[in-house]
């Protein structure tokens, strides 16, 4: 199975493909050790391609990590918002119960 043929994002089945392609690489260099210069060409081939998909691998992990960190600059914002309001509303709660107690106060004296 070759290594193209996945998505780019599945490290688990790749490092067992890579595994497996190198298992074959080293059975085949123990058993055709005068083949010397063809192997070199497969392992080169090989590592050609792990380190493409490495990099496939990097730049899923970094177009995440850039998702992520417009989500946490999104929601960072909302919750300042949020804040805003919260001491907005509770400013206004304090103002109300100010208002509340003195008109309970002028008719406790005025009674």
């Amino acid at each position: 199975m070759s290594i193209f043929a996945q998505k780019a994002c599945e490290p688990e089945t790749v490092v067992a493909d890579v595994e497996g392609e190198i298992g074959e690489l080293v059975s085949r260099d123990v058993a055709e050790s005068q083949q010397q210069p063809a192997n070199d060409g497969e392992l080169g081939s090989l590592l050609q391609r792990v380190s493409v998909n490495s990099v496939q691998q990097i730049d899923c992990i970094i177009s995440d990590l850039k998702m992520l960190r417009e989500r946490l600059q999104h929601e960072g914002e909302r919750i300042a918002n949020e804040i805003v309001a919260y001491a907005s509303l509770s400013q206004t709660a304090f103002q109300s119960t100010e208002t509340i107690s003195a008109r309970l106060t002028k008719m406790a004296r005025g009674s």
